[in-house]
């Protein structure tokens, strides 16, 4: 999985790069506002990726006495700041073009190589969706959209497909206000379709924003997850009852449980012990992101 989506990052990445120099000599030559937060955005998506892969090398760093349970959330951290950069950014800039080009409208130049730009630019796009797409696909099972993302623990997986998502149309928005300025002969048209792609990044930052704070907070596992540890501590020789089952994603292959239980009365510690290695072989083994397991026992 983490090379999958090193391999889908590292995409984005040239492809963004490459893709925001065109941008912004077609911006420079034609004039045009669209094109400009265009180029500004790819910029932006450019840092962003550079930020995860970031994030997915520091999340690799082995635990210590500082941080005992590893670094596996710094990939939600970073996630977090990519949201942050499209919204400061990449959305302010663009709002802030866009506005600017309407209070002070010029005429613009030749529009074929905005065209030419935003073609190459849809198709680099495209190429970098549909790899986005297709580890997010992989990755969400039998699960729907939606529900994939609200229940996934790996950010970089959806964080990289919204970011694609919102290049896609803001290129449309783009293409299209800068075809019907040109139509019309009304230079508003390019600074509209400048502040329509500033909200569409300011709703994709904000959306993304809010799928990652519960992973930084401290998220549980997915509820099938818990029922089934749950289901294997009930059965566990000398449990009484289960109490609590408390889980919490320390990375997105990193599941830390707490788990409480009430043994029956006069259960002799050795049993206790014995039960309790078994309980945590087994939870382990029933779930390989499960890599810490404590269990408190009640007699």
């Amino acid at each position: 999985m983490a090379s999958g989506t090193k391999t889908v990052i590292f995409a984005a990445l040239i492809g963004n790069g490459c893709i925001a120099v065109t941008k912004f000599i077609a911006a420079g030559i034609t004039g045009s506002s669209a094109m400009l937060a265009e180029g500004i955005h790819s910029v932006v998506d450019t840092g962003n990726q550079g930020l995860l892969l970031f994030g997915l090398r520091q999340s690799k760093k082995p635990a210590s006495a500082l941080y005992p349970f590893g670094h596996g959330k710094e990939i939600y951290f970073w996630s977090f700041v990519v949201a942050i950069m499209i919204f400061a950014v990449g959305a302010g800039i663009s709002i802030y073009e866009g506005v600017h080009a309407i209070i002070a409208p010029h005429a613009l130049g030749s529009p074929l190589i905005n065209y030419i730009v935003l073609g190459l630019a849809m198709i680099f796009e495209a190429f970098a969706w549909y790899f986005a797409f297709r580890e997010f696909n992989h990755a969400r099972g039998n699960l729907g959209y939606f529900e994939a993302v609200r229940r996934g623990k790996d950010p970089t997986l959806f964080v990289v497909l919204f970011e694609d998502s919102a290049a896609m149309l803001g290129l449309i928005v783009a293409f299209m206000g800068i075809l019907i300025g040109q139509l019309t002969g009304n230079p508003y048209f390019d600074g509209g379709a400048t502040i329509i792609i500033g909200l569409i990044l300011g709703g994709t930052a904000a959306w993304l924003a809010y799928e990652t704070k519960g992973l930084l907070i401290g998220e549980s596992a997915n509820l099938d997850v818990v029922h089934g540890i749950r289901e294997l501590a009930g059965k566990a020789p000398g449990i009484r009852q289960v109490n609590e089952v408390l889980t919490m994603h320390m990375g997105p292959e990193f599941i830390l449980v707490n788990l409480s239980a009430d043994f029956a009365d006069k259960t002799p510690a050795a049993d206790v012990e014995a039960s309790t290695a078994k309980l945590n072989k087994e939870i382990k083994a029933a779930y390989p992101d499960v890599k810490r397991v404590f269990i408190e026992a009640r007699g």
